[in-house]
């Protein structure tokens, strides 16, 4: 299991201390106030406790603070106390349940944050689709500054070395394409790029056209690391290149351009 890299806000070793020290002391005072606190109510501070280590979104901590809930809520909170041996079958149950909802919620946790995280990428490409589209539509915009802007756009969504645009007409050589559906291509059969991610031994072509007409193509070059970009990626990056094939068709033809 992998932890998710996007949503932790404190340092790792922070987060991971606090897994496995508050169910421990939180037990520990429970343990203190006695008869006061009831074995359902501590279940539920320490599932508390666990929610907390999980919406952190990293999943190591969530597990974590799982795993020191159930163990010091067993030694603390369950006959015989001070021990690790449970007797009473409903504490068994008890001590059983915490883990299980512990476990479900951190993955509950880890999922609504990939979730949100997923909303906020997906904002940032129509974000970058409208805010190209505002280019297209203003007066005097130079076909080298849309495809400037449309070029290191394709480099930051799909995550690629290098991305520039080649006219019609200079084009290079490429065995390898991505399709206008989002598929990729490489010597006529389909790449399953979530599974092996983009080829990383050919520059990918991505077909600048309009109504039919090409007008040239964006190299996209992977070749440093292996991308997985979604098929959601990949049809934003193709939505914008139709934008530089529209706009290119109302306008001259730019020269050729290079990019990071």
């Amino acid at each position: 299991m992998v932890d998710s890299p996007s949503f932790v806000r404190f340092p790792r070793r922070v987060l991971l201390a606090y897994a496995a020290l508050a169910p421990l002391i939180v037990a520990a005072t429970l343990h203190a106030l006695g008869d006061r606190v009831t074995t359902t109510t501590a279940a539920l501070v320490m599932v508390l406790l666990v929610v907390a280590a999980a919406a952190t979104g990293l999943r190591s901590a969530g597990i974590l603070a799982a795993l020191s809930a159930g163990a010091w809520f067993d030694f603390f909170l369950t006959e015989p106390y001070g021990s690790f041996k449970v007797t009473n079958s409903d504490d068994i149950q008890a001590t059983v349940l915490l883990l299980v909802v512990g476990f479900a919620v951190s993955e509950l946790a880890l999922w609504g944050r990939r979730q949100e995280a997923r909303a906020s990428r997906r904002a940032g490409y129509l974000d970058g689709v409208f805010g190209t589209a505002d280019i297209v539509a203003q007066v005097g915009t130079t076909p080298e500054a849309l495809i400037d802007r449309v070029r290191r756009q394709i480099v930051a969504i799909l995550e690629i070395d290098a991305c520039r645009f080649e006219p019609s007409g200079t084009e290079g050589r490429s065995t390898t394409r991505l399709n206008h559906d989002g598929s990729v291509t490489q010597r006529g059969a389909e790449v399953d790029v979530d599974r092996h991610g983009l080829p990383t031994d050919d520059v990918i072509a991505l077909d600048v056209s309009h109504r039919g007409v090409v007008r040239g193509r964006f190299a996209l070059t992977a070749s440093t690391r292996v991308v997985r970009p979604t098929v959601e990626q990949r049809r934003v990056v193709v939505l914008l290149a139709d934008q530089v094939g529209s706009a290119l068709a109302a306008g001259s033809q730019p020269s050729r351009a290079g990019g990071t």
